[in-house]
């Protein structure tokens, strides 16, 4: 074989492994793509799993991306699922407004998308599967009125770009609407980062120093205020979270200002999503919405384990 050919060979190989390939990983299994807000928190880890266990029973490969809060990183991904021809699109947006233009994409395509825990504003979404979220943030306000004795100020750490906490946090003020001695004093968006949510607690302390309640719509909200409102030696403030992760059943445990979680089930929820996409593409009918039930964990409920 001439070298010149060789050559071209082995720079076509590379090519074709830095776009990540337009064919299938094995010959003749369809493949579905999956872009998701991130790969570094605990529930979306658990969300992936749940994907992958179903995917290899049902004879899929499954491609995984991950945009890291990057609206813009989410839209090429979706492109590029586009481009490779992919069976099926899940998308867990990290904008519910800002996904809805890149759906066009496989919308022409005639590409199946499905949505997992936060929902997109728009676009042709077959099935939508996610926490009841509407239940979960009455269920938060419930908790946080009983650890308050229903009065005081109120602090809720925020993610207003996000469908899924937009619904979290309509459900917490719904309930709060019965407590008329509790009143929230902010709703400033940590972007569900604990970094940001733990300088916003820092800010809080000063400019509300009368602050009894904080309502965390994720964990990493959650801890991130916990671990200043416990730094600064403030054992009059209590914390309501929502995921439940170890971590967060952790500092339950503990005792800290982190009292009660908000459970949800996020490897249910990827099983049942591409359970959802293998009865579409078989030519079932499938619910436009599937929402898996949610609960309460606090010290009680974790010693009864």
């Amino acid at each position: 074989m001439p070298r010149t050919f060789l050559v071209m060979i082995v720079i076509g190989s590379f090519a074709a492994a830095a776009c990540g390939g337009s064919q299938p990983a094995t010959a003749g299994r369809p493949v579905i793509g999956a872009t998701l807000l991130t790969g570094t928190h605990a529930f979306y880890k658990d969300l992936e799993a749940g994907l992958r266990d179903v995917a290899a029973t049902k004879g899929f490969d499954l491609v995984v991306v991950t945009c890291e809060m990057d609206p813009a990183r989410q839209a090429s991904q979706i492109e590029d699922f586009v481009a490779r021809r992919v069976r099926a699109i899940i998308a867990a947006p990290c904008d519910s407004s800002a996904v809805v233009p890149a759906l066009a994409g496989p919308e022409r395509a005639g590409i199946p998308i499905f949505t997992v825990d936060i929902a997109a504003h728009g676009g042709k979404i077959v099935s939508h599967v996610a926490s009841d979220n509407l239940q979960g943030g009455r269920l938060a306000a419930e908790t946080l009125a009983q650890l308050m004795g229903a009065r005081g100020k109120v602090l809720v750490i925020d993610h207003p770009t996000v469908a899924s906490v937009q619904d979290r946090t309509r459900g917490f003020e719904e309930v709060l609407r019965q407590y008329p001695e509790m009143v929230i004093v902010g709703r400033p968006s940590a972007d569900g980062q604990r970094a940001r949510a733990a300088q916003i607690m820092e800010d809080m302390l000063q400019t509300h120093r009368d602050l009894k309640g904080v309502f965390g719509i994720n964990d990493d909200s959650a801890l991130g205020a916990s671990h200043v409102i416990e730094a600064a030696g403030r054992t009059d403030i209590v914390v309501v979270g929502f995921d439940a992760t170890e971590e967060a059943q952790t500092a339950i445990r503990r005792g800290g200002p982190l009292k009660a979680d908000i459970a949800q089930h996020p490897r249910r929820i990827g099983e049942t999503a591409m359970d959802i996409v293998a009865r579409h593409l078989a030519g079932e009918s499938v619910p436009p919405v599937v929402a898996i039930e949610v609960g309460v964990v606090d010290a009680r409920s974790l010693a009864a384990k």
